[in-house]
């Protein structure tokens, strides 16, 4: 009998486990459904525990144009999420004793040499004090000749755009660093970053669908691909290059380093798994690319090489970063200490883009995503006629504006684009990304609004 109940534990664990990984999964599923029937959410998802795929899936358009919906196989620009590649580069250029954390960035760019003490790590860390080169550029340059690294360089030179404060003094985010960063990792190992990251990273860990890729300085055929789409000034949604070449999304491709590492679920899914291993880096390289950075006062930065790093009671270390550039967002956020993987990748960057990362976290870690007092309700017709309306409050120059969409409660307020409102009993409605509630109290005609900490009470407009 003994034997039997032995046997039996770990048996009924295993169910137990898997019963309760595809609960989280109908949850996540539910969750992406939502956020996309209210246009909040166009893209793929992958969540992982203990190296095990819990939820992998897809919503919405790759290309609006030809109808090509997405897929988990499909391949997004992945913007800044691409830094932590770079960083990966540096460090195994490092172990091989190509160049040292140390070394002045001048060491291999002597043209900046006027930049003074800039280091490589200064420059991994964002502490280097170099302004943002996006500002210089488009004030600046000829938008019909594309920008790269080297021109990057060429135009400090010309310009001197000035420090924003010495080396290792503060942190302050600057793609930069990283687009510097790319340059020297090409002169150290003379041949292409592009190369360099296929042959040492990309190819090594099996990630056959990872390259980096300009689809507007150097187009190729590549299969599977997400168009970026972006609101333009009247508010539609449109493909980024419809903007034109003068805009700074196209003539700013040819730069490297800081963006355009292009992915799908599962190549990032085994860049997580490696970074678990010593497959291309051992402990001590991994503390140090997961280690806060530290200014010259002692002061933690929350980032190390490539990577945003956070510690939560709740989940544990957090070590993460997120992207955003020409119609993509993109997220991976990795929970070491409980081994929990989650990417987000979407290919829309719109007024109401979201990006779920918070309630994915919550739901696989078994916490509610919101308030169990008030439970969700369906609108009927005449539910909708009671709220459809438009509000003022006498001391804000803004109305809120009602109306319906489909099965949705909207609110738009002037000159803003409309919200979609989740419903729940009591009269009560919900914008989550902005943490606004509302409550309408009927028989008054007000409502009640608060965001955050701040509540205002609107009047209904008599017709």
């Amino acid at each position: 009998m003994m034997i039997k109940k032995l046997l039996f534990a770990p048996l009924f664990l295993l169910y137990a486990n898997t019963f309760a990984q595809s609960i989280q999964a109908t949850k996540i599923d539910s969750l992406l459904n939502t956020l996309h029937h209210k246009e909040m959410f166009n893209g793929n998802v992958l969540v992982a525990k203990g190296g095990k795929v819990i939820y992998r899936g897809s919503r919405g358009m790759a290309n609006v144009a030809t109808g090509e919906s997405l897929n988990p196989e499909t391949i997004f620009e992945l913007a800044s999420v691409s830094k932590a590649f770079t960083a990966m580069a540096v460090v195994l250029l490092e172990k091989r004793g190509k160049l040292a954390y140390d070394d002045l960035m001048s060491k291999y760019i002597p043209e900046l040499s006027d930049y003074g003490n800039i280091n490589i790590k200064h420059l991994l860390l964002h502490t280097s004090g170099l302004p943002d080169y996006m500002d210089l550029f488009i004030e600046n340059w000829d938008k019909s000749h594309f920008v790269t690294n080297e021109t990057i360089v060429t135009e400090f030179v010309k310009y001197k755009p000035v420090v924003h404060f010495k080396p290792g003094e503060r942190f302050e985010y600057s793609n930069t660093g990283y687009a510097l960063l790319a340059l020297i990792i090409e002169r150290v190992a003379k041949e292409s970053f592009v190369t360099f990251l296929k042959n040492n990273i990309f190819d090594p860990l099996g990630m056959l669908n990872t390259s980096v890729y300009r689809s507007r300085y150097a187009p190729r055929v590549l299969k599977n691909y997400a168009v970026g789409y972006v609101t333009d000034s009247l508010g539609n949604k449109v493909a980024a290059d419809s903007l034109g070449k003068g805009h700074y999304y196209y003539y700013l491709d040819g730069v490297v380093g800081d963006g355009m590492v292009n992915s799908t679920l599962d190549d990032l899914f085994k860049w997580d798994r490696a970074l678990y291993t010593e497959q291309l880096v051992n402990t001590a390289d991994k503390a140090l690319i997961f280690q806060s950075g530290v200014t010259a006062t002692g002061e933690k930065t929350d980032y190390g090489f490539g990577w945003e790093i956070g510690e939560s009671k709740k989940y544990g270390r957090l070590i993460y970063h997120s992207g955003g550039w020409a119609g993509y967002e993109t997220y991976i956020g990795r929970q070491i200490d409980h081994d929990a993987t989650i990417i987000v990748l979407q290919n829309n960057s719109t007024f109401l883009t979201y990006t779920p990362k918070s309630e994915i976290r919550k739901i696989i870690c078994d916490e509610p995503l919101h308030d169990p007092i008030l439970k969700s309700l369906k609108l009927t017709d005449d539910m909708f006629a009671q709220y459809i309306g438009n509000y003022f409050e006498p001391n804000i120059p803004l109305n809120l504006n009602f109306f319906k969409k489909g099965d949705l409660l909207m609110l738009q307020a002037d000159g803003q684009h409309a919200l979609p409102l989740d419903a729940y009993e009591d009269h009560t409605f919900r914008y989550d990304p902005a943490n606004i509630q509302l409550t309408f109290d009927l028989k008054a005609g007000i409502i009640n609004y608060k965001q955050g900490k701040s509540n205002f009470q609107f009047m209904k407009k008599k017709r």
